[in-house]
């Protein structure tokens, strides 16, 4: 039979086909993930040495007045109660209270989380705006003195401790020049000007080591990418280096840069406790550090909870961005190809 033998090529998915069923896939996907998660962040929070009402009532506390504490807070009852209890209530919005001050941990968190969140951003657009240019520049002039310049400052980057240049541009630029506030936090709803000038420190400390890691892992995937068939072929027609660059070149080389910077906004959205304590910014990650040495256990996995919320919905918006990217990621019949 004619043709037979021969198989059919394979088409493309379109930009956005099928889109809508790959999100409602990988949000179901999240929610075993994230039930894990919850198993995960008690367990380890139980397994913590110490007596958590011993260790907030202080050592002078007799045995009697301890016990009922814990006995208040469900915290002597067997790990599974306790378990099924703290999901129920967190399935209904409930993270329960601070053993602290009884103030509700979602509270504490909305309170700190944007301060944080912001943070994230801006220090992301810094590193994204001096990364993916350099990364640019230098894959293309390979060899040369502006690549080996951009190796240079990419190491030194990554190898300046954050809270050295941190002090250093807070000795400079507060105490010598005066032109900024050297710590302290007023929410951008409050005070938007003040807000800029508070926070144009922290953000510039942060984007630069990150921008960092991202122009390396640019500059490497770019000049991957430069070396494949398709950059020849644009090039053996005649378009301008600019053109096959920024058109050909820097869309196709966008995907691992994508997947170094999701993670990057996972970690810092959990772990900018050092840059929140130079500057005193009352952040997520200071309240997850003040709630493991006060030792606020309900505080402390409620707070490890939503990081982990965070990072599973930064990867989900990852995967989402990888479909839009790519044409060649099939977003149908839950197949990429």
């Amino acid at each position: 039979m004619e043709g037979k033998g021969r198989s059919l090529p394979l088409r493309p998915a379109k930009r956005g086909e099928g889109l809508l069923p790959y999100i409602a896939r990988r949000v179901l996907l999240s929610i075993p993930v994230l039930l894990i998660v919850t198993i995960f962040v008690f367990v380890i929070m139980r397994v913590l040495p110490g007596n958590p009402g011993r260790a907030i009532l202080g050592p002078e506390a007799d045995p009697a007045t301890v016990e009922a504490f814990n006995r208040a807070h469900g915290l002597d009852q067997p790990l599974p109660v306790q378990y099924i209890r703290w999901l129920g209530d967190v399935l209904r919005g409930d993270l329960g209270r601070s053993l602290i001050d009884g103030t509700p941990v979602s509270t504490l968190i909305a309170q700190r989380l944007p301060a944080t969140i912001e943070l994230t951003i801006g220090a992301m657009l810094v590193a994204a705006l001096i990364a993916i240019p350099a990364g640019i520049i230098a894959a293309t002039r390979r060899g040369q003195a502006v690549d080996h310049a951009g190796t240079i400052l990419a190491l030194a980057g990554l190898s300046i401790p954050q809270f050295w240049l941190a002090i250093l541009l807070i000795m400079y630029f507060s105490v010598r020049l005066g032109w900024l506030p050297a710590s302290g936090y007023v929410p951008i709803w409050q005070d938007p000007l003040f807000n800029l000038k508070v926070m144009i420190l922290p953000i510039v400390v942060t984007g630069l080591r990150e921008s960092a890691v991202l122009m390396r892992m640019t500059r490497s995937s770019l000049l991957e990418v430069l070396h494949q068939d398709y950059i020849r072929t644009a090039q053996a027609k005649g378009l301008p280096g600019w053109i096959v660059v920024v058109r050909h070149g820097v869309r196709n080389s966008l995907i691992p840069v994508l997947t170094v910077g999701g993670l990057q906004l996972a970690g810092l959205l959990g772990g900018l406790v050092i840059t929140e304590t130079i500057f005193v910014i009352p952040g997520f990650g200071r309240l997850i550090v003040d709630s493991i040495f006060n030792r606020d256990l309900i505080t402390l996995q409620g707070a490890v909870l939503v990081a982990a919320a965070m990072v599973v919905l930064v990867n989900l918006l990852v995967d989402i961005l990888y479909a839009w990217l790519d044409p060649r990621i099939k977003v149908s019949g839950g197949v990429r190809s």
